[in-house]
């Protein structure tokens, strides 16, 4: 991971996230049925490390599942990150400006992919069974 500190916002500005470590400037896109109904129908995040992320501002964390956070700002409800537990941060590309001209990193439940969001390009892809196998504290994707 690496890449240059830099600063985002949620759409009313209340929540600053500031990232001044590691990370790792690719977006990665999932299409489970939890992150569908999350995110209206695709939900991109980039990884970075823990250490190096602060916020400040109204953060509200939602626990959605037994191994995830979801966090958003209690004013505007943009989304901000989800967790697995204390592991590093899954950040929303769209609060930083800088992430426009990030290249998509991957893409995993890609059979579970709304018609309406499937994505093309080249980059990793992983179908459901594939993203469980190697993930087994994933309980699996909810119908």
């Amino acid at each position: 991971m690496t890449g240059a500190p830099m600063t985002g916002h949620c759409l009313c500005g209340a929540v600053t996230v500031r990232v001044a470590g590691p990370h790792d400037p690719r977006p990665g896109a999932c299409h489970c049925r939890m992150c569908q109904r999350w995110s209206g129908g695709l939900f991109l995040c980039f990884n970075a490390d823990a250490s190096g992320v602060t916020f400040d501002g109204p953060v509200t964390r939602y626990a959605s599942s037994s191994f995830a956070e979801r966090a958003f700002c209690s004013v505007c409800g943009s989304h901000l990150w989800m967790r697995d537990g204390e592991d590093d941060f899954e950040l929303m590309p769209g609060l930083f400006d800088q992430a426009r001209d990030w290249p998509l990193r991957s893409e995993i439940y890609t059979d579970r992919a709304m018609a309406s969001a499937r994505l093309a390009g080249d980059h990793g892809r992983t179908t459901r069974a594939g993203y469980e196998q190697k993930n087994p504290h994933v309980a699996g994707d909810i119908p």
